[in-house]
């Protein structure tokens, strides 16, 4: 009988790689070591195999080794796709997907279990004024439909002085700009400040990172880079990024942060080791946010530290954004130096985490939140009828096409990320099912077949 490797896994090296979604009794569990004679045999299939063979794959046959008639079938549409009962999680969107015995997909599955993971940066949904800057806070603000609340919880709700930062893409939507504007005229209490990257230098970052990713996402890593001497010039002491909920909760299930991560900031033995450490060095300690902050903008600037290197848990986006921007030293000279001076000054803005669910009474209602910023300010939805996902940029749909088809072609073990945040916030009841269908069928960029605002993105790349 002629053997075959199961569907998405894939023999790197001495190792079978699982490229999907397992389900909870073997979530994260993706990885199988072989010895040289498996990973030999296994190497050689569709095959036969003989009595010999078939003793040294003994515990992976049935399994991960399997006859033709055995082998998954990948859904080639979302027609074709097996959903989940409880959210729109699918085997076309999130190719390997698993469901139990009950329908159930893995997120569903462990969504008790993860429900503690709200964010991997500390959270602090009311912000003190300060005393020392004329800024309470900084709000890196694109116009999309998350930061635009948060824009309006910070300085209407809270009542504090923001400062609000928009890095301006050559991708803007016409309606995050058109946002931005209303905003403008409507919030007494906010500071806006822009600025933008020459584009023969974004081009060189651009090229890099579509090189590496097969797109040009960099946000907010720029607009890090762009802004922190700019808060630290301030002295504002709290900065946040429009991050939804599901967004957070993503990292998690893409093995991108562990549960520690999530909990770190609460952690007071292993903070006060690390104060310890920098009053030794005649630095001040920090405060709640400070640490997240320096090793948010130590790694735009240095690349990756040692620990993260050796670590299991990779930001392989984070990762190929940094080498791109290191095409381009000279942008980081300012952010160089603004590290330099707030680490020893201890004058660090700390990068909080407002967790929308709990300011919006429980759950962040994405309709509800779209009525409220539309009246208070001006917020102007997106062309695309029922778009809720990412409504800032007029290419998100290349990111979401080229995320798709590097993990469905088994070329990057990075899950789409809006795979995970559509299928979470029908989960969560952020949205309902029939919206998030909805927005999965006629909106987001999950194809097999290149889609038209890929040319918007490339003719940028291009062009002289």
């Amino acid at each position: 009988m002629e053997y075959y490797l199961q569907k998405r896994w894939k023999l790197e090296e001495r190792s079978l790689v699982y490229y999907g979604l397992r389900n909870k009794e073997n979530l994260f569990k993706n990885t199988i070591k072989l010895s040289k004679k498996q990973s030999r045999i296994i190497g050689s299939l569709p095959k036969t195999l003989d009595e010999k063979e078939c003793v040294i794959l003994k515990k992976f046959i049935g399994k991960q080794v399997v006859l033709k008639k055995d082998l998954k079938k990948i859904p080639k549409s979302l027609k074709e796709a097996k959903f989940c009962k409880e959210c729109v999680a699918n085997d076309y969107m999130i190719p390997g997907l698993e469901l139990n015995d009950f329908g159930l997909c893995p997120l569903c599955q462990t969504k008790e279990l993860a429900e503690t993971l709200k964010s991997v940066v500390p959270i602090l949904n009311e912000i003190p004024k300060s005393k020392k800057s004329r800024f309470d806070v900084g709000l890196f603000y694109t116009g999309g439909k998350d930061s635009t609340y948060l824009l309006y919880y910070l300085s209407e709700v809270l009542q504090l002085r923001v400062l609000a930062m928009t890095w301006e893409i050559p991708f803007i939507s016409s309606s995050a700009k058109a946002s931005i504007e209303n905003a403008k005229r409507k919030l007494a209490n906010v500071e806006f400040i822009t600025k933008k990257i020459n584009d023969n230098d974004l081009r060189k970052i651009y090229n890099k990172l579509y090189s590496l990713n097969e797109n040009t996402c960099a946000c907010p890593s720029l607009a890090y880079i762009l802004f922190y001497p700019d808060l630290v010039e301030n002295k504002v002491p709290y900065f946040v990024v429009g991050n939804e909920p599901v967004q957070m909760l993503g990292l998690y299930y893409n093995q991108m942060a562990p549960k520690i991560a999530y909990r770190f900031s609460n952690y007071f033995l292993l903070n006060l080791l690390i104060n310890i450490f920098r009053m030794l060095t005649l630095r001040p300690p920090f405060k709640k946010g400070q640490l997240h902050t320096l090793m948010t903008m130590k790694q735009l600037a240095y690349g990756d530290s040692f620990v993260k290197k050796i670590s299991k848990y990779k930001n392989e986006l984070v990762s190929n954004v940094v080498a791109s921007i290191h095409e381009v030293k000279s942008i980081l000279i300012p952010l160089k130096r603004s590290i330099r001076r707030s680490t020893w000054t201890g004058s660090i803005p700390r990068f909080v985490h407002i967790d929308l669910n709990d300011i919006s009474g429980g759950i962040y209602d994405w309709q509800n939140v779209k009525e409220i910023i539309i009246d208070k300010c001006g917020w102007v939805a997106p062309e695309e009828k029922g778009k809720g996902l990412h409504t800032s940029c007029s290419i998100e749909k290349c990111k979401e096409y080229s995320q798709f088809q590097r993990f469905y072609h088994m070329r990057s073990k990075m899950i789409p990320f809006s795979a995970l945040e559509i299928a979470l916030a029908s989960r969560n009841k952020n949205i309902t099912r029939e919206e998030a269908v909805y927005e999965l069928e006629r909106v987001l960029g999950f194809s097999l077949t290149e889609i038209p605002e890929c040319k918007i993105m490339k003719d940028y790349l291009g062009a002289k």
